[in-house]
Formats: structure tokens, C-alpha cells, sequence
């Protein structure tokens, strides 16, 4: 299963037009993503530290694998995760991550440029060897994983294209096979990622980027949630709090799942 899975990702990455890949953050919010016609999943690491009560950065490698584990096991679709910089400082670095992340059932990882401890962007010749590392543990399987490179200039404040763009296409000769830069918004930037960049580009769907049939047509083969997802629904869940908890009514439930609903998703 998990080889058939690794082989439908990649013909996702290698098919013209783009594919949609949103973010579940548990198994519940896995099933209801796959039963409105998903093709794919991805983790989500702000999203599932958020189901432990912890902030995004504050997951253990353990915690992340066994959280793969439930999640590949809870649909039949392509997983891939959210693994930041594949924990370079436990035991077997980033390449034992991805191991692990493979055996769990991961059709794809990624891996990400932002050192939280040093609260910075990685030195690039450092991010390359990481990026490389992480390469030849995908390609230990057959068929590989998929993996995915991240520059997160944007994400952290660092507004130079010029230098996003380098360090995609340097991920991409270091074995990368998917780009991605989160927060590149504008339909010029993501334009020119697509045309410089060597492989396909996955973009972050976020309320200020262009639309999905925008995206298809500049050229973006992936688009992802991210957090944005279970961000809303934990907002719609403070949201129906704060509004029980002061006026006294229940208006929030308005929006609830359908039994028909549930039924499809968890039946």
C-alpha cells in the first residue's frame, strides 16, 4: 500500500495541471478532507502541535511519526508531511527522519530552511547539504518519497525573491523534486518561481493569493492550506465559545456537519 501510494504521488508531480493537497491536523479532519475528493493530504505542524496544546516547533520526532502513522492509516490517499528541518540534531539526523517518516507510511516530506533555534534562515551551503541528505534517504525506497524543498524567506519576514528563487533552484540540484517558498503571494512572484524554478512548485493557498484556477494557469502544480485550516476551525471553535459563554445562545451550531455528512466521512 504504502509503495502504491509513494508511486501515485509522484504521477501527481508528474501530470500536467494542478492538483489541490490540503492540510489535516488528525485523523477526523483527515477522513472529512478525503470524502470531499481530495487526491492527497499533507501534515500540518502548527496544526497538529495545536492538538497537543503546544505551539508550532514544540513536536518531538516520535510524536511526529506516530502522528504519520494514524494519518496514513485513516485514508487510502498520498501523505505527505510537514517534517520542518527533519530534526537534524536527534539520533541518525535528517536522514533517519526520513526513514522514519517513510516506514510510517509517508508518501512525501519536506524539508525547510528556518533554524528556530537561532531564529534565522539556515546558511545556504548548509541548507543544500541537509536538502541532499534528505534526498538520498527518499530515494532508499522504492518507489521514492517525494520530497519537497522549502525556502521560508517569506514566511519569516525576508522579502528577497531573488534569493528565494537561488535557493529553490539550489534545493532542486541538491535532489529536491517539489518546490515550495510559503507566503509567496503575488501572482508576479509566483510567476517568477514557476518559470526559474527546475521542478514543480507547490503554493501555499492563503486568503491573499490568487485562486486555484489562477494558480493552474501561471504554471503552480500543487497547492496546500498549510495551518490556514485548522486555524479555522479552531477559530470557529472560540468563535461558538465566546458566543455561548456571553450572549447564552448557540448560533454557531448553524454550521455543524450534516448526519449525511458524518456518514460519508466517518461511516
Amino acid at each position: 500500500m504504502s509503495a502504491e501510494r509513494r508511486a501515485r504521488f509522484a504521477e501527481l508531480h508528474a501530470r500536467e495541471g494542478t492538483f489541490v493537497m490540503p492540510n489535516p491536523w488528525d485523523v477526523g479532519s483527515a477522513k472529512l478532507l478525503a470524502s470531499v475528493g481530495a487526491e492527497a493530504l499533507a501534515t500540518t505542524s502548527a496544526g497538529f502541535a495545536w492538538t497537543l496544546g503546544r505551539l508550532d516547533g514544540q513536536v518531538t520526532r516520535d510524536e511526529l511519526v506516530a502522528h504519520v502513522a494514524a494519518l496514513a492509516d485513516a485514508t487510502d490517499l498520498p501523505l505527505n508531511v510537514d517534517s520542518e528541518r527533519c530534526f537534524p540534531d536527534d539520533p541518525g539526523g535528517v536522514a533517519e527522519t526520513v526513514r522514519l517518516l517513510g516506514e510510517a507510511g509517508a508518501a512525501g516530506c519536506s524539508i525547510e530552511d528556518w533554524n528556530p533555534v537561532d531564529g534565522r534562515i539556515e546558511d545556504v551551503g548548509l541548507a543544500v547539504e541537509r536538502v541532499g541528505e534528505a534526498a538520498a534517504a527518499a530515494r532508499a525506497f522504492d518507489p521514492p518519497l517525494v520530497l519537497t524543498g522549502r525556502c521560508e524567506n517569506h514566511l519569516r519576514g525576508v522579502d528577497d525573491l531573488d534569493d528565494t528563487i537561488a535557493r529553490l533552484v539550489s534545493y532542486r540540484d541538491a535532489g529536491a523534486e517539489c518546490l515550495y517558498a510559503p507566503w509567496i503571494l503575488t501572482s508576479e512572484q509566483i510567476a517568477a518561481v514557476v518559470v526559474a524554478a527546475p521542478a514543480p512548485v507547490n503554493v501555499l493557498a492563503a486568503p491573499a493569493a490568487p485562486p486555484v484556477p489562477e494558480l493552474a494557469r501561471l504554471g503552480v502544480r500543487r497547492v496546500s492550506t498549510g495551518s490556514l485550516l485548522a486555524s479555522a476551525a479552531y477559530g470557529a471553535l472560540l468563535a461558538g465559545a465566546r458566543e455561548l459563554l456571553g450572549d447564552g445562545t448557540s448560533r454557531y451550531a448553524g454550521s455543524s456537519m450534516s448526519q449525511a455528512e458524518r456518514e460519508t466521512a466517518f461511516g
